[in-house]
């Protein structure tokens, strides 16, 4: 199907096109790999238990390179850095095919990640220089929707790929739309001349980058005792006065990564210590759940993936209410109430078990959706929705960090209480049984952490408020 603009050139729809099949090779990736865990733990002689941190280097490398993607593409152009970025995805991609280890796969997955970082960003600026105005609104529109397509098909096509042909073909995938990809950016992404390249703040720049990758390692390694429990708690306190240190230095800092200015805005500041409580929890269930639906309840990669579409499904659905029901109750309300729902949600799927009636996880499922599509688009709306104009670039380039910042340390929070509940409870002899119990505490501990989220919302203004956007940010 053919899309077209009244008065926009072929070269310019191709960019869309483009900016588009960048989007979704990203989300696509980041949700495609879930289902296949458990096979990849089998032919890599792993635990799957010890299979988190596939998913944690590549959104740690994601949260890592975004605050440099703005002034990459001024300093060496977009179309370089968006062809460097498919090209990294790329390799990334053959590399993890070819994995022959799990230390491999996880420095894998860390170059795809950092391509990944730079396509939706660098795209996004693409086509924000070559549709200006009102016109940028309608385009970007269009490039969105590939993205929430990627985790609609994402499980299921990992679980596809699994059962009837291998692990590795989830990557192997990527090759030919990468070089697609490739050949149409050379072709129809613009040469653009030079541009004002400001100044950029190496020093916060690492010292940002270092504490989020030691907080997000360190929790990652808390599962393990000894002499690793004591580096995970080392590692914890450098990264968090890492973090402490940059604050610090961008006060007095004349081009910091992002000004200090504005958290002076206080749905800013509520809105992404918000994003990174809540989402510790939810950001777990795509790790969680299929992993407990083959490793303690017997289902086929295939069947877990598809397990996952009613989640997609409840979340389309819900889309066309948030809006009236924020501009009614006003985003206090509704984050406290949703919060609340959302944890309860993610604790209830202790209750499971392989004698559960299929219409009622498939509704646990549906409902968890709702819930969390419902909380991210208020989230992230609230966020950025009293930013100046001349903020609201910065203010999403940072926004868009905690979240994926956010997904990574839900996922590594999620196997450190994992792993520890399950040596625990199976130590003696471990067994599908003991599993399933460590899988329940696990869920229960995860919706305990969103619900901590609800004192942070708390601080909203508690009136309705005017101006609610048509449609929340995704």
């Amino acid at each position: 199907m053919r899309w077209r603009m009244p008065g926009v050139q072929g070269q310019r729809q191709a960019l869309l096109w483009l900016v588009a099949l960048g989007f979704f090779m990203q989300t696509l990736d980041a949700t495609i790999v879930n289902t296949a865990l458990p096979a990849m733990a089998r032919d890599l002689q792993e635990s799957p238990l010890q299979m988190h941190s596939v998913i944690v280097s590549y959104s740690l490398a994601m949260a890592v390179l975004i605050p440099a993607s703005g002034w990459l593409a001024d300093r060496f152009g977009t179309r370089q850095v968006f062809m460097s970025a498919i090209a990294l995805f790329v390799c990334g991609s053959v590399l993890c095919a070819l994995s022959p280890s799990l230390p491999w796969l996880v420095a894998a997955r860390v170059v795809q990640g950092l391509g990944g970082a730079l396509l939706l960003p660098v795209g996004r600026l693409a086509v924000l220089r070559a549709f200006p105005g009102d016109a940028f609104i309608r385009a970007m529109s269009f490039v969105v929707v590939p993205g929430l397509i990627g985790p609609l098909i994402g499980p299921t096509l990992g679980g596809w790929m699994v059962e009837y042909a291998s692990w590795h073909w989830i990557f192997w995938v990527n090759l030919p739309v990468g070089l697609v990809g490739l050949l149409a950016a050379r072709r129809y992404m613009a040469q653009e001349p030079a541009q004002p390249v400001r100044g950029f703040d190496a020093i916060g720049y690492g010292l940002l980058a270092f504490g989020m990758a030691a907080v997000s390692l360190a929790v990652e390694a808390m599962a393990g005792g000894g002499l690793r429990g004591v580096s995970a708690l080392v590692l914890l306190v450098l990264g968090l006065a890492s973090l402490a240190a940059y604050g610090l230095h961008a006060l007095r800092c004349p081009v910091p990564l992002f000004a200090p200015a504005l958290f002076s805005v206080r749905t800013l500041r509520v809105g992404l210590l918000g994003n990174l409580f809540s989402r510790l929890g939810s950001s777990a269930m795509p790790f969680m759940i299929p992993l407990v639906l083959q490793v303690s309840m017997d289902y086929t990669p295939l069947q877990a993936g598809m397990m996952m579409l009613p989640t997609v499904l409840g979340s389309m659905a819900v889309k066309p209410v948030v809006t009236r029901l924020v501009r009614r109750r006003g985003y206090r309300q509704v984050l406290l109430a949703n919060t609340c729902a959302l944890a309860l949600l993610i604790a209830s799927f202790a209750l499971l078990t392989p004698q559960r009636p299929l219409p009622v996880l498939i509704t646990l499922l549906a409902l968890f959706g709702a819930a969390n599509s419902m909380q991210f688009s208020a989230m992230n709306t609230v966020t950025l929705k009293d930013l100046q104009p001349a903020d609201a670039s910065s203010g999403n380039s940072l926004l868009s960090m905690v979240q994926m910042l956010a997904m990574g340390m839900g996922v590594a929070l999620a196997g450190a209480v994992l792993a520890s509940t399950q040596g625990y409870l199976a130590a003696a002899e471990p067994g599908s049984a003991g599993m399933l119990d460590a899988f329940r505490l696990t869920f229960v501990c995860m919706g305990l952490l969103t619900l901590a989220a609800t004192m942070l919302f708390l601080q909203l203004p508690g009136q309705p408020q005017a101006g609610v956007p048509a449609q929340p940010t995704q």
